[in-house]
């Protein structure tokens, strides 16, 4: 697989204030952008529920992703415990078939 596309479901931490959530997903959108390897980096916000956020990332391969969770950004921002994962997906062609290699 040349490109390495991903989609992951994250929601507000529990006590977690949705004013700085939102201006830390902005800046970490933004930065990671930035990244060698990022190819797409997209955060969209639910309307319906704004505790609610789906990330689209394209990166270059699997190492790239791994990389950006090393990004002094990335990790000052997992630190805030901010936001949750919910789901991580990874994406692929139509009809092409599942690898068997670890995210």
């Amino acid at each position: 697989m040349s490109e390495y596309f991903i989609s992951a479901g994250i929601e507000l931490q529990q006590g977690a204030d949705l004013k700085q959530t939102e201006l830390g997903l902005k800046q970490l959108a933004e930065q990671t952008r930035r990244e060698p390897g990022c190819l797409l980096f997209e955060i969209r916000q639910n309307l319906k529920e704004p505790g609610k956020f789906i990330l689209w990332e394209c990166w270059k391969d699997r190492q790239a992703l791994a990389d950006h969770f090393e990004m002094p950004h990335t990790r000052a921002f997992l630190a805030r415990n901010l936001t949750q994962v919910r789901y991580i997906e990874e994406l692929g062609e139509i009809g092409q078939p599942a690898t068997t290699e670890a995210a």
